[in-house]
């Protein structure tokens, strides 16, 4: 058989492009490496479940409230209005998204992607069977990299595909009590905290009978492990039953070009397509599978080379100016503890609450109520150049 395309990964952005793919009538293979979890906090958006049509069963807790705590152990409590944060966990969801897309008639493997390799007879992508330990190999006419951050498609396929920085997140999934210590079920906890992470931060994200306590560093240096068990006491949660433990790499930038000018796009985090400042990505990845599958099926159609760019183009034209803006927030307030005290006081104004919400819901910048971007513009500049004290709100 002669693939329309082959998909390595099948994490939520790889799914996604081979369940819209095989929907729309093309034949394609989905090769995923299954056996692992990657490490997230599992926050989903409304407009997640709306766009990729996510049915309840798949979400452990709708939270309405996400509290920021400073390095001085101050907080602030937001409330979600109008909406929520949907979590999920990667064990139950990945499988969800990849039994959808075989049932959906995409061709699903399990074994680990080996090499491409091209002859006169077309691309071939090589994997090695999980069950069997043999290389088969499947012959394509496109290939999608969703292989996750430091991709081995984008290494390989994409030129500077191995130059994209990232951050190492850690986290540990427990069992979780009811409301104990500092942690509740319904509330999302984001800690900017230096002791905890440098130059990222940690939460604590309720998933129904478990949540997931981690944190992130570029760091190197750090201990990832004794930061999340801190962070455990610190939120009296260390004596809860340990369920599993995961980490991986996160990027922190995606890469300026997706394809390779010829059979290869990439998607998710193979792209670097995860939001700085909150590290969220699953949204992302599964837009980043969408439009990858777009831009393969309009190359398909066509035979113009130049359509395997509409992924990037299309990601970038919604999503730029988002990015653009937490890139600066991260810049501006993650370098230091002092800088992390005055972003939580930030936090406690109610328009940069509302529009914060907004923005992370809809997935867009919010461009209502001008005057309340121009009093946030005004306190932002305030609280970084040291002209109110950081316990000021």
């Amino acid at each position: 058989m002669i693939y329309d395309v082959v998909v390595v990964g099948g994490g939520p952005s790889g799914a996604t492009a081979a369940h819209d793919l095989a929907t729309s009538g093309h034949k394609v293979a989905l090769i995923d490496k299954a056996g692992r979890i990657k490490p997230c906090g599992g926050a989903i958006p409304p407009r997640l479940v709306r766009d990729f049509d996510i049915p309840d069963s798949q979400i452990l807790a709708k939270i309405t409230t996400a509290r920021m705590i400073s390095p001085t152990g101050r907080s602030v409590d937001i409330p979600i209005e109008n909406g929520f944060v949907g979590m999920v966990d990667r064990k139950d969801f990945d499988p969800f998204l990849r039994n959808r897309a075989a049932e959906a008639g995409a061709d699903l493997r399990t074994g680990t992607y080996t090499q491409v390799t091209r002859d006169k007879d077309g691309t071939h992508v090589h994997y090695r069977d999980r069950e069997s330990g043999e290389e088969k190999i499947l012959t394509t006419r496109m290939v999608i990299g969703a292989d996750g951050a430091r991709s081995n498609v984008a290494r390989t396929q994409i030129k500077d595909g191995d130059k994209v920085p990232y951050v190492i997140a850690y986290h540990e999934i427990i069992k979780a009590p009811g409301a104990v210590g500092n942690y509740h079920p319904d509330r999302c906890d984001v800690i900017y905290d230096g002791r905890i992470s440098p130059d990222f931060y940690g939460w604590v994200f309720p998933h129904g009978d478990s949540a997931s306590v981690g944190m992130g560093s570029f760091v190197r240096e750090v201990d990832l492990k004794k930061a999340t068990a801190d962070l455990r006491v610190a939120s009296g949660l260390d004596t809860c039953e340990t369920i599993r433990r995961e980490g991986a790499p996160i990027p922190l930038k995606p890469l300026d070009r997706w394809d390779n000018g010829r059979d290869v796009v990439l998607s998710g985090d193979a792209a670097g397509v995860v939001a700085p400042s909150s590290g969220e990505g699953i949204y992302y990845a599964m837009v980043g599978g969408r439009v990858a599958a777009t831009a393969a099926a309009a190359k398909l159609e066509s035979g113009r080379i130049k359509d395997l760019q509409l992924a990037r183009k299309l990601f970038m034209k919604e999503h730029k100016n988002v990015f653009k803006v937490l890139g600066a927030m991260q810049d501006a307030y993650y370098k230091s503890d002092e800088r992390r005290e005055r972003f939580v006081s930030l936090c406690h104004d109610v328009d940069v609450q509302k529009l914060t919400f907004e923005a992370y819901m809809n997935k867009k910048l919010v461009k209502a109520r001008p005057l309340a971007h121009l009093k946030i513009g005004v306190k932002n500049l305030a609280h970084l150049t040291g002209l109110v004290s950081p316990v000021h709100t």
